[in-house]
Order: C-alpha cells, then sequence, then structure tokens
C-alpha cells in the first residue's frame, strides 16, 4: 500500500520573510513532503499557489489520496473553481488535513459550512498540546504531551462544528486553550485539523510534529474507489423501483412538468 500524499503550500511567505527562508530554505511545503516521505508507506509530492491551477488539476487530484493544505496570507488568490473541485474530491474520498492557519482557507470554510474564525496572538510563545485522545490513530507513538517553545496562539472560541473526535487541546502561556486536532467526515473523505505551524517558528522540525502528520495522513486515507457520483441525485421512475409500487397522487416533477430542474 502507498498512499499518494499532495502538500498544497501557499509559497507566499517563503518569498518574502528572510525568517521563514532560513527555517523552511525549500519551503514549508517541501519540509512537510519531506517529512511524509520518510515513512515507506507515503509517497508525497508537493504544489503551491503560483503553479497553473495551484497545482491542483483534475489530474493531480484523481492521483492524491490525502491532500495537505497549509495557507496564510493569500487565502483569497485561491480559484473558487479550485476550491469547488478540492470539495468534491473530498465528498469522493479524498482525505484532507488542514494546517495552522488553514482554518481560514476557503476549502476549510466551504466543507465546514461556518466562519472558523478564533481569537489568536503572535507573541512567540509556549505551546502544550495535550494528547486527549490517547487511542485515537492519529496519537500513535506519541508523548502524553507536545511541548512546543514558541508558537502562535490560537484562543477559543473556535466557530467550527462540533468535531466527530477532538484528538488535542492546546494550552498557552497567555492562558488560552484551544481545540487543536479536531476530526470531521464530509462525504466519503475524512478532515483532520491540526493547529500548530505558524511560520515564523520551527515548528515543522519538530519530530512530535511530523509523527502527527503521518499518522494522520494514514487515518485520512480511504482504500475504496473514488464516490464519483456522490453529488449526483438520480431520479427513480416507479416502473424502476426495487419493489412494486403504484404512483399516487400529484408527480410535480414528472417530465415536463413545471418546475422541472
Amino acid at each position: 500500500m502507498t498512499i499518494r500524499a499532495t502538500v498544497f503550500g501557499e509559497n507566499v511567505h517563503e518569498q518574502t520573510s528572510q525568517v521563514v527562508r532560513d527555517l523552511y530554505p525549500n519551503g514549508m511545503h517541501s519540509t512537510i513532503a519531506d517529512a511524509l516521505n520518510v515513512d515507506p508507506s507515503i509517497e508525497a509530492s508537493w504544489v503551491t499557489l503560483q503553479m497553473p491551477e495551484h497545482g491542483l488539476s483534475a489530474e493531480k487530484l484523481a492521483a492524491t489520496d490525502v491532500l495537505l493544505w497549509w495557507g496564510h496570507a493569500a487565502h483569497g488568490e485561491v480559484k473558487d473553481e479550485v476550491v469547488e473541485r478540492v470539495a468534491k474530491r473530498v465528498w469522493e474520498g479524498m482525505g484532507l488535513l488542514v494546517l495552522h492557519s488553514g482554518h481560514f482557507s476557503k476549502i476549510f470554510k466551504r466543507l465546514m459550512g461556518t466562519p472558523c474564525a478564533l481569537k489568536w496572538r503572535e507573541a512567540g510563545e509556549r505551546e502544550r498540546l495535550w494528547v486527549i485522545n490517547r487511542n485515537h490513530p492519529i496519537a500513535a507513538g506519541l508523548p502524553e504531551k507536545i511541548e512546543l517553545d514558541m508558537e502562535e496562539m490560537y484562543g477559543e472560541p473556535f466557530s467550527v462544528p462540533e468535531p466527530d473526535e477532538t484528538v488535542f487541546i492546546s494550552w498557552f502561556q497567555g492562558g488560552e486553550v484551544f481545540r487543536s486536532g479536531l476530526c470531521y467526515k464530509r462525504g466519503a473523505g475524512k478532515i483532520f485539523y491540526f493547529r500548530p505551524g505558524h511560520e515564523a517558528y520551527p515548528t515543522y522540525h519538530d519530530e512530535n510534529v511530523l509523527t502527527v502528520l503521518r499518522n494522520a495522513v494514514k487515518w485520512a486515507y480511504n482504500p475504496g474507489p473514488a464516490w464519483t457520483a456522490v453529488t449526483d441525485a438520480p431520479n427513480v421512475p416507479v416502473d424502476k423501483a426495487l419493489e412494486p409500487i403504484e404512483a399516487r397522487g400529484l408527480t410535480i416533477h414528472a417530465k415536463g412538468a413545471p418546475g422541472l430542474r
């Protein structure tokens, strides 16, 4: 089994900030993809915002089992048609990992259907991620908590739907807490939101964080065939019903009827 992972990186801060370039000389997307490729069961590649179709053509998405998304400064530059293409692939069964400030990305808000807003503070403070779901596959091999010496604070309330499962809760040096590892399902696809990953700090060099990403890719992987008919809404005529039935009453959507779509 080989899981085909694609890392989408916004690749804006790497071009505008020397601090970010020093931390991630080849881009955060490349660092994350390299860390995933350490696992022999994962084959990771990366794409960036600046590529045609942001690198997320229909062909690339069809060849992607799990997509990882990092964005921050250019959410508005992501084309709506690409967002819809990604959403459909998630409904079909592609896994999606949304990282850090990707909470405000078009694709996450599209799939959550809520503002996905939160409190934040950029102070380089200590973060302690508590593993509150110790038997969850995403927490495999982790200690009871992950300590990050410098991170950006995200605080509650986090305006997302109630998750199917919560894996991590963060405490910050300034006192705030945050639900930092949330699991969802949309259609046939699994979604995991993971909070750490501010561009100005070496979060994606932390081995525990990278373990979370590798575990989450495996958790989000759906080995079944794509549910390509997920958006279809076919009519089943009376004569095609599984059991014999007789039509009764007005058939509003009969062929040729007013209002037929």
